[in-house]
C-alpha cells in the first residue's frame, strides 16, 4: 500500500525565543498603532493584549508611542502582517519596522528596549514534531480609522477606506451581500451599480442611511453577519511549520490527536462530532493521482459523491446518512498538501461555509513533512496511516455467463447495497432478481472479456459422481477463487425441492453464488446459502441451485446462456482452471 507522509505538527518555540536564537540583528516588528501620549499608548496595547499575542510598546521620539507585534523574523513578521490584515485583527496600515526605529520599551513593564535585546542563550527547535498551536484568535478588536469612530465616516471618507480593500475583501464584501440575499451579480471584487444598489438595500435593512457605499464598521458588520453561521465552531488559525500548512478550522470542534503519515489527525472533541485531517508529502503527479485512488478507499470517505482529480489537484466528497466528507488536496512545486473535513450530515449550511473557509485559508508555508515522520504502520491490515479502510458489507461469488460479462450470483449477496462492485472496483449493476429462488443477475459497468464463461450442462450428473464448488471461500481475503471439491449427494433438496440439488462439500459463506461443476467442468448449479432452520444440518451439507432454473431466470432477464456437450472427463487441475476462470467476487457496499 502506498506509503503517504503526514504532516501536522508546529513549532515548539515562541517567535521571541525563536528571534533571540537567531540574533538581534534580524528582529523586525509590525507596527499596528501609534499615540501621542504613552497613557494612551497603554491603554490601547492592553486592548490588543486581550486578543493578540506578543504585543509591545516603544517610544519612538518626538513624543509619539508606537504599538508593535513581535520580534520576528522578516520572512514570519510578512505572514503575521499578511494573515492578521485579512482577518481584520490589525489595521489594514500596519507595517514591518525594524528594530532601530524604536526607542525604549514601555509595554510589558519593564523590558529591554528592542534594539538592544538581554543576552540569552540559543533555543533550538525540537527534532520531534509538537502538538500544533493556535495563532490567530477569533476575536478581534475594531478596525483603526483615520476618521475616529467607525460611524462617523462620511460618504467620502468610506469610498477613501475602501480603496485600500484587497482583491480578496472587495470579492468577500459581494460574497456576503449575495449571502445575506441582497446581491445576485458575479463575483468580481469590482463595485459597479448592481454592487452599490445591493450595498444600499443592505443599508437600508439595517437602518443606516442607503449611500450606496459601507463604512468601515458597516464592513465589519456586514461580514460578522455573513460569519455567524460560523459562531460557536472556534474558526481559528492553524500554523503547521513541519507541514507547511496554514490553515483556519474549527478548534472549538476538534483537537490535535496524533499524526500517521500522510495524516494529521484532528479528532472530535465529543461523540459524533466533526473530524479533520491535513495533508503534506512531497511527490509528482503520479503520486497525487496515486493518494486520489488509496483515498477513495478509506472509510472517511463515503461512496456516494463527486470526484475530480486533473493534472495537479482532486477533489473528493463522499456522503452517506451519517457522514459528508470532503478532501481538497493540490500539487505545486512537488509539494501534495490539502486537508479533508468530515461533518456530521444534515448540516449542509455550516459545512459548506466552513469548506469556503478552509479553502480559502489554506496557505503554503515552506517544506512538507518527511516520510519517515509519524507513528509505526499499524499492525491491523484494515488500516492504512490510521485509518480504517472501507470494507464491503458483503462479499460473495459469482461466475459470468455471457461474453460482456453478465454475472449469477446469489439475491442474498446483492440486496439493499448503495454499490456493487465486482472483483472489488470495477461497479456494477443489478439488472434482475428472484428473491424466492435466490438468485440476482449483475452486469458490469463497462463490457468485459472474461477469460471463461459457464457453459451449462444440459443434464444434471450422475448421484455419487464428483463435483466441484468455485468461490472465494474468505471473502476476498485472497485474491483468486478456491475450488473444492465434493460429490452430488441427491437430485433434489430435502423436502424433494426439484430445483434443488444437494452437495456433499465443504464450502465456506464465501463460496455461495459461485459454480458447481460436473466431471467435465460444466456448470449444473451454483451454490446458494445454507437454509435457515431449526435443525443442525452437517457443515458438508450444501444445495445447489439446478441448471435448469438458472437459464430460466437467465432468459427471463433477456440472456442466452451456453451449453456445454463435451462428456470427456476433465483432470481436476483442469476443473479447477476452469472454475477459476470464470467465478468473480461479488460486493455490496453500503
Amino acid at each position: 500500500m502506498l506509503r503517504f507522509v503526514l504532516a501536522i505538527v508546529l513549532l515548539v518555540m515562541t517567535p521571541f525565543q525563536t528571534v533571540l536564537a537567531q540574533g538581534a540583528g534580524n528582529v523586525v516588528w509590525v507596527q499596528i498603532a501609534a499615540r501621542p501620549s504613552q497613557a494612551e499608548a497603554e491603554a490601547r496595547a492592553a486592548e490588543y493584549a486581550e486578543t493578540l499575542e506578543d504585543v509591545a510598546g516603544f517610544d519612538m521620539g518626538r513624543g509619539w508611542f508606537a504599538i508593535a507585534l513581535g520580534p520576528y523574523t522578516e520572512e514570519d513578521a510578512r505572514q503575521v502582517l499578511q494573515v492578521y490584515r485579512r482577518d481584520g485583527l490589525i489595521p489594514r496600515d500596519s507595517y514591518i519596522a525594524q528594530s532601530g526605529a524604536y526607542g525604549a520599551q514601555y509595554w510589558p513593564a519593564n523590558v529591554p528596549a528592542a534594539a538592544d535585546p538581554a543576552p540569552t542563550a540559543a533555543v533550538t527547535a525540537s527534532p520531534t514534531p509538537s502538538t500544533p498551536a493556535i495563532v490567530v484568535p477569533q476575536a478581534s478588536p475594531a478596525p483603526e480609522t483615520d476618521a475616529g469612530t467607525p460611524d462617523a465616516e462620511t460618504r467620502q471618507a468610506a469610498l477613501r477606506s475602501e480603496r485600500a480593500l484587497t482583491a480578496e475583501e472587495r470579492r468577500g464584501l459581494q460574497i456576503a451581500l449575495k449571502d445575506r440575499g441582497f446581491y445576485n451579480g458575479g463575483i468580481d471584487g469590482a463595485f459597479g451599480r448592481g454592487t452599490r444598489a445591493s450595498m444600499a438595500a443592505w443599508q437600508r435593512a439595517n437602518g443606516a442611511d442607503d449611500t450606496g457605499v459601507l463604512t468601515t464598521r458597516q464592513r465589519a458588520q456586514l461580514i460578522a453577519q455573513y460569519n455567524a453561521i460560523l459562531d460557536g465552531l472556534g474558526v481559528q488559525t492553524v500554523r503547521d511549520a513541519t507541514a507547511g500548512i496554514s490553515i483556519r478550522m474549527p478548534t472549538s470542534l476538534v483537537r490535535f490527536d496524533r499524526y500517521e503519515a500522510p495524516f494529521a489527525h484532528y479528532d472530535p472533541r465529543q461523540d459524533g462530532g466533526a473530524r479533520v485531517l491535513l495533508i503534506s508529502q512531497p511527490g509528482d503527479r503520479d503520486t497525487l493521482a496515486g493518494l486520489y485512488v488509496v483515498m477513495q478507499t478509506l472509510s472517511i470517505v463515503p461512496l456516494q459523491g463527486d470526484r475530480t482529480l486533473t493534472r495537479d489537484s482532486f477533489s473528493l466528497t463522499g456522503r452517506s446518512n451519517s457522514i459528508v466528507s470532503e478532501t481538497r488536496v493540490s500539487l505545486s512545486d512537488g509539494h501534495i498538501k490539502g486537508f479533508t473535513l468530515i461533518w456530521p450530515a444534515g448540516d449542509e449550511a455550516r459545512r459548506s461555509r466552513l469548506i469556503s473557509e478552509m479553502s480559502r485559508s489554506l496557505t503554503r508555508l515552506g517544506g512538507v513533512m518527511d516520510p519517515s515522520t509519524g507513528a509505526a504502520p499499524a499492525a491491523d491490515p484494515d488500516l492504512v496511516s490510521g485509518l480504517r479502510i472501507r470494507r464491503p458489507r458483503a462479499s460473495r461469488s459469482g461466475f459470468y455467463v455471457t461474453p460482456g460479462g453478465a454475472v449469477l450470483t446469489t439475491a442474498e449477496a446483492v440486496q439493499n447495497c448503495s454499490r456493487i462492485t465486482l472483483d472489488g472496483d470495477l461497479d456494477a449493476e443489478l439488472r434482475a432478481v428472484d428473491a424466492v429462488r435466490g438468485i440476482a443477475l449483475v452486469t458490469p459497468g463497462e463490457v468485459l472479456s472474461p477469460l471463461q464463461v459457464a457453459n451449462f450442462s444440459p443434464m444434471p450428473p450422475q448421484l455419487s459422481s464428483e463435483i466441484a464448488v468455485a468461490g472465494y471461500s474468505y471473502e476476498g481475503t485472497l485474491n483468486a477463487p478456491s475450488v473444492t471439491f465434493g460429490a452430488l449427494a441427491d437430485l433434489s433438496g430435502l423436502a424433494g425441492e426439484p430445483t434443488l440439488n444437494r452437495l456433499t462439500v465443504p464450502a465456506l459463506t464465501g463460496d455461495q453464488g459461485g459454480p458447481v461443476m460436473d466431471g467435465n467442468g460444466n456448470v449444473f448449479g451454483m451454490l446458494l446459502p445454507r437454509p435457515d432452520s431449526s435443525r443442525q444440518l452437517p457443515d458438508d451439507v450444501q444445495f445447489a441451485l439446478s441448471s435448469a432454473a438458472l437459464s430460466d431466470f437467465a432468459t427471463q432477464a433477456g440472456i442466452d446462456v451456453n451449453y456445454g456437450f463435451r462428456t470427456d472427463a476433465l483432470a481436476p487441475e483442469d476443473i479447477a482452471s476452469r472454475g477459476a476462470d470464470m467465478t468473480v467476487l461479488v460486493s455490496c457496499w453500503e
